[in-house]
């Protein structure tokens, strides 16, 4: 057969590279050359306390046209490999790769990256080194960098100056590496199956049902064994993935591998020899097209999760603006239906752009997810300011043209008005995440970005859609009051759930900023609204001019200040008080080595739907006494300022919003996904299994 001449070839291929690449070291001048992929040695933190272990990154910058290798290169190409210049008492275990892709290039297979990448390694000081003892470490790395066209075996001398310290780590720095880590591949807890049938290997990966999975591959650390340019078939059965492919090798034994899930998200697991599952359920990655079925089902899902999100807790301090419009039309028929098309197109194009910029960073490699913007101080801070100033504008302090009634803006049918109302209504309640609308936005993980933005296109019409029915179905319009002096009343009363929201907005942005207080924010607004007031008594005097507008200037350079401290300061090290310890991959996979049931939940301080969930149901004491009688171990992933590993975890478990509850009964081979709407009666019921 030509199996045996292409085993040759191959190999014969990947001979030669390794020798001409090694003939081209050999030779290499002494002397610096300039290289196409530029390695920079970092560590996360520049003084590395003794005893401890922190993480070093190798960042590689390949330049346009060119890319670097995985730790097995494939047909042709090889990784990293760093001859090190270690001082006394430090030692460097072995990098940890980005997930890679998949390039073929003139027949051959390449495991790549082609794009900026990092490889991280863990940094181990001894307990008996000296604080301020200096640990600069340097090496000579190696590596081939290629093109469509050539391949070029580089070096060079890479160093990074460390000084035995306390360990800090600055957040620039933590977020840097947070980033790269996210990156990684993550390590799954079961061990998978191969097994050998004459020339096809078969795969098997213990991957839960609900995993999101877009384009996978199957990339061999061992080497040896697999046809690393041949067609790769995946498919479903059950809670087993199986992957069938070309072999091209004789090797035995433990296997190895990554499998690539989508863009950036991987799983590191171990193949022992043993049988592997019949194949199932053929499943097609996004470049082959769309599964319109899902589509479907999660524009649907969408709608009506929009829907009932006007009915959610994080909803209700908006109410108070949509109440307000839906007074002013009255029974007016024209301006009720300008005005509730305005209100649509307002929520519609805000879910729009917030589901476009999460999907372009998600593909520039950000791991973020749904309501990322209140993950960012600043923009709580705006969001801070713009209620504050909603909330005098209902107490009557001054007229805002967009909500106020009579003023110009206002005058042209309340189109302006009801936009922007709906606007806000969509940035702000969007957030938290109502029954199906979790899983309709987990489903835009798996869609391109053309069917993913009309998926959040539909949460913003199912958010409208009350205000909507109302301006077009003259019934339910003439059942609201006519205009009249209750208004002024109703919308004073209506102050108090925006207040609210500026208290909580407060609380949360207390919690984001480190060393921002309470006193500082009531001081900073009463000094606004004291020399606001003098500037407005002081125009109604006969010295009015632009002297007076000098008062002003104490306000904008108090806001000033405080907005300076809210973009530099190091972000809060938030602490958790929930019933539970930190989530992490490694604290799952030892708490379910326990052998004792594991409850997880991913909550964000600005989620109100998570937090009435651990009011109502998980923090209250029949629960926890529960729980603890039958040895529950409760893990809580704080999503509150953003974290790539949380962000991946619910990405693998095809949701990008919290709330996310799981259950993970002993022996389990998945988690159990909990609604999300929690009673006490639901995790009782668990415990007591």
């Amino acid at each position: 057969m030509d199996r045996s001449r292409d085993a040759f070839v191959t190999g014969a291929w990947r001979m030669l590279l390794a020798m001409l690449a090694l003939a081209l070291l050999a030779f290499a001048p002494a002397r610096a050359q300039p290289v196409n992929i530029t390695p920079q040695l970092v560590a996360e933190s520049a003084a590395p306390a003794p005893g401890t272990t922190s993480t070093l990154a190798l960042s590689m910058t390949p330049a346009k046209g060119w890319h670097g290798y995985w730790i097995n290169g494939g047909d042709a190409g090889f990784g990293m490999s760093v001859d090190w210049n270690l001082p006394e008492g430090v030692t460097i275990a072995p990098f940890r790769y980005p997930v890679p892709e998949a390039l073929i290039l003139f027949g051959l297979m390449n495991h790549v990256y082609e794009h900026p990448y990092a490889l991280l390694a863990d940094i181990k000081v001894d307990k008996g080194v000296a604080p301020g003892t200096d640990l600069t470490l340097s090496g000579v790395a190696n590596w081939l960098a290629c093109t469509d066209k050539i391949c070029v075996p580089e070096k060079a001398v890479i160093s990074v100056k460390l000084v035995a310290g306390d360990g800090a780590i600055p957040a620039a720095s933590r977020a840097r590496f947070d980033a790269w880590r996210a990156r990684l591949p993550q390590p799954l807890d079961r061990p998978g199956t191969w097994e050998r049938r004459g020339e096809t290997l078969r795969f098997g990966v213990p991957l839960p049902e609900g995993t999101a999975i877009d384009a996978p591959h199957l990339f061999l650390e061992t080497q040896n064994l697999i046809d690393y340019g041949a067609p790769q078939s995946f498919s479903r059965n059950g809670d087993w993935i199986v992957i069938e492919t070309r072999a091209n090798g004789d090797a035995t034994g433990p296997v190895q591998g990554l499998v690539k899930l989508a863009d950036g998200r991987g799983l590191t697991l171990n193949f022992e020899p043993a049988a592997v599952r019949t194949a199932g359920k053929p499943i097609v990655g996004s470049k082959a097209g769309v599964d319109m079925g899902i589509f479907w089902a999660a524009l649907g899902g969408a709608i009506l999760g929009g829907l009932i999100l006007n009915l959610m807790p994080c909803v209700f301090p908006i109410l108070s603006l949509k109440a307000l419009s839906l007074a002013r039309s009255g029974g007016n028929a024209r301006e009720a239906k300008v005005e509730a098309l305005a209100y649509t197109a307002g929520a519609v194009l805000v879910s729009l752009a917030l589901g476009g910029v999460l999907l372009a960073l998600r593909a520039a490699g950000e791991q973020v997810g749904w309501a990322f913007q209140l993950q960012h101080p600043v923009s709580v801070f705006i969001l801070l300011l713009l209620a504050v100033a909603i909330t005098l504008n209902l107490l009557g302090t001054y007229e805002l043209p967009s909500f106020g009634g009579g003023q110009k803006l206002a005058s042209k049918g309340g189109a302006v008005g009801g936009f922007w109302t709906g606007a806000l209504a969509a940035f702000v309640a969007t957030p938290c995440s109502g029954p199906l609308l979790g899983a309709a936005l987990g489903a835009t993980l798996a869609l391109p970005a053309w069917a993913a933005l009309p998926i959040f296109g539909g949460l913003g019409l199912g958010l409208a859609l009350p205000f909507l029915a109302i301006g077009f179905v003259p019934a339910l319009r003439n059942r609201l009051p006519k205009p009249g002096p209750w208004m002024a009343t109703f919308r004073k009363w209506m102050a108090l759930p925006m207040g609210l929201t500026v208290v909580a907005l407060a609380w949360l942005l207390i919690r984001q900023v480190e060393g921002l207080q309470w006193d500082d924010l009531i001081t900073i607004f009463m000094a606004c609204f004291a020399f606001i007031g003098l500037y407005r008594h002081w125009m109604k005097g006969p010295d009015r001019g632009h002297v007076g507008k000098l008062l002003l200037l104490v306000p904008l350079i108090a806001v000033g200040s405080l907005v300076y401290q809210v973009v530099t300061a190091t972000p809060s090290t938030l602490v958790n008080k929930a019933n539970g310890a930190a989530f992490t991959p490694e604290a799952l996979a030892k708490a379910r080595a326990t052998g004792k049931p594991v409850f997880v939940y991913f909550t964000a301080d600005w989620c109100l739907s998570c937090k009435a969930n651990e009011a109502g149901a998980i923090n209250r004491e029949a629960v926890q006494e529960v729980f603890k009688a039958k040895g529950v171990v409760t893990l809580v992933g704080d999503w509150t300022n953003g974290d790539p590993v949380i962000t991946r975890t619910l990405a693998e478990h095809g949701r990008n919003s919290v709330p996310l509850y799981l259950w993970y009964a002993p022996g389990a081979d998945k988690p159990e996904i909990l609604q999300q709407i929690l009673t006490p009666g639901t995790l009782t019921d668990l415990a007591e299994r």
